[in-house]
């Protein structure tokens, strides 16, 4: 799983758990239904103040988005961005 798939996934996933739909989100973020859309099945990858935005518009900690992803120094090779498989807490699968 890369970072964008995995942050759509969270993002999915706190929007469901808010009850929201992803016009509702996108209103509340001021975004496009569509871009939520993208975002959630992790063909793009958000800036940091529309992640801020997002975690706002769905209520939750900017943390809940960012769950699960990681990154990991280089030291003799470049570092790199990891996003674990599967949901952002433990115990928690992927949400819907």
């Amino acid at each position: 799983m890369n970072l964008a798939e995995r942050f759509g996934e969270n993002l999915r996933g706190a929007r469901k758990r808010a009850g929201l739909s992803q016009e509702e989100l996108a209103v509340r973020a001021s975004l496009h239904r569509t871009e939520i859309g993208l975002v959630e099945r992790g063909e793009r990858l958000v800036r940091l103040d529309t992640a801020i935005k997002l975690a706002g518009a769905a209520g939750v900690p900017l943390a809940e988005l960012v769950a699960g992803i990681e990154w990991s120094p280089g030291f003799s090779r470049r570092g790199r961005f990891e996003a674990a498989e599967g949901g952002g807490e433990a115990g928690e699968g992927p949400a819907g």
